[in-house]
């Protein structure tokens, strides 16, 4: 009976250390290191130009914030071919997304493919850059153990070949050497600058055409477009938006509508995924030292939001996201506070009567005037760290609580 006793005391004990482990890894998760395929390949110098170039176009930025990846390197040698047709850079781009395949291919996948052939979608086709299949690979498990790679607008041939595996993380990342670069017409064909489109044409073919004529009558759209090579985001308010605001544009001076039209850029890519995953403040066109003329990025879901201190926008959809450039429709004119500071004072408090008794010990009124260093946001998220910490305080203490219980369970077995 004794033993049957402490059988049942381990039992318990056992359940509570689970118990804590639990409680742990969901309040204490582990932190997780995000993939860095430039840093893998940096320890091998054989593919320091496939590496820089990676760099150069942005597309390392890209492979290091998606999940389920497979790079095809190709070494120097096979660089220098591919260099030597001297295509703009962001044609090379494109080639060298097409070597991105958006599905995990570690050695051991690339011999097992289910009836020996796959067509794997690419980073080019994803970009909307490639018409029709044009942005697929045909990955193909060949006799004699070789796997063959070739670009789908290439007539089907398999150009390239699987070498070796670089570094894998399965099921997240896979850098894998093939033989040469993939030849692709599509890829190849030359490919404007994001400079050299014309931004405010294609405003207007997506219901942006108020804004694009403001942005053209003010100068504004100069500053957008000097910056669209080296990362632009833009949110245009529709025009049945914009020209509900109009009185309230007109109303600005000359400076202020080019600074309102300059906070509806941000010198930064950011595509759909990252505007989904990050929350935060984005300095805008329009900040200038104390001028922060920020706003603060929020999502729920699919739902993407700009909130600034007067409204807060929702995005309705994507009239391009091709790095270095993205421009998105949103539903309202984002208003920032540096400009609209009148609609922030908050309403004069009645006088007090003349008899009135006055209180000894007085608390702030909720309609004081905001202070630049706190803002109700500011406030709004200090009290939301705090109730976080607290809520991780009180989570330890339980944790720890649960693992003294364990400790003198186990220690009376």
């Amino acid at each position: 009976m004794e033993h049957s006793g402490g059988c049942r005391s381990v039992t318990r004990a056992t359940s509570l250390l689970s118990i804590c482990i639990i409680l742990l890894l969901t309040f204490f998760p582990a932190d997780t290191s995000a993939h860095n395929v430039t840093k893998i390949l940096a320890k091998h110098p054989e593919f320091s130009t496939f590496n820089h170039y990676l760099t150069i176009t942005h597309l390392a930025d890209e492979i290091n914030r998606r999940e389920t990846i497979t790079v095809c390197a190709v070494d120097n040698a096979g660089m220098s071919d591919l260099l030597s047709k001297h295509l703009s850079v962001f044609a090379i781009k494109n080639v060298l997304s097409l070597h991105i395949l958006l599905d995990y291919f570690g050695a051991k996948k690339l011999h097992q493919i289910t009836n020996g052939t796959a067509l794997a979608a690419t980073m080019f086709q994803a970009t909307g850059a490639a018409p029709g299949s044009t942005g697929f690979v045909n990955v193909t498990d060949l006799k004699g153990g070789k796997v063959g790679f070739g670009a789908e607008d290439n007539g089907g041939t398999l150009d390239a070949s699987y070498v070796k595996s670089v570094q894998e993380i399965p099921y997240n990342i896979s850098v894998i050497q093939i033989s040469k670069i993939l030849p692709s017409p599509e890829a190849e064909a030359p490919t404007p600058a994001p400079s050299q489109l014309n931004l405010t044409a294609l405003m207007t073919k997506k219901g942006c055409k108020v804004f694009a004529d403001l942005l053209i009558a003010t100068g504004a759209l100069t500053t957008f477009e000097d910056n669209a090579d080296g990362g632009l985001t833009v949110f245009c308010p529709l025009d049945s938006v914009i020209n509900g605001f109009i009185p309230k544009y007109k109303n600005l001076t000359t400076e202020g509508k080019v600074s309102l039209l300059l906070y509806h850029g941000v010198p930064v890519y950011s595509s759909m995924a990252m505007l989904k995953s990050n929350n935060g403040l984005m300095n805008t066109l329009a900040t200038d030292g104390v001028n922060k003329y920020d706003f603060t990025v929020q999502n729920d879901g699919a739902v993407v939001t700009l909130k600034t201190k007067l409204v807060t926008a929702r995005l309705t959809g994507t009239l391009l996201d091709e790095q270095p450039l993205a421009i998105y429709t949103i539903n309202k004119v984002l208003m920032p506070k540096e400009l609209f500071k009148a609609a922030l004072a908050p309403a004069p408090a009645p006088a007090p009567e003349a008899d009135a008794p006055k209180a000894a010990d007085s608390t702030p009124s909720a309609a004081e005037p905001i202070a630049p260093d706190g803002e109700p946001a500011d406030q709004t998220a200090d009290q939301n760290d705090a109730s976080g910490l607290r809520s991780k305080v009180g989570a330890g203490l339980l944790v720890a609580t649960l693992v003294s219980v364990w400790l003198g369970t186990f220690m009376s077995v």
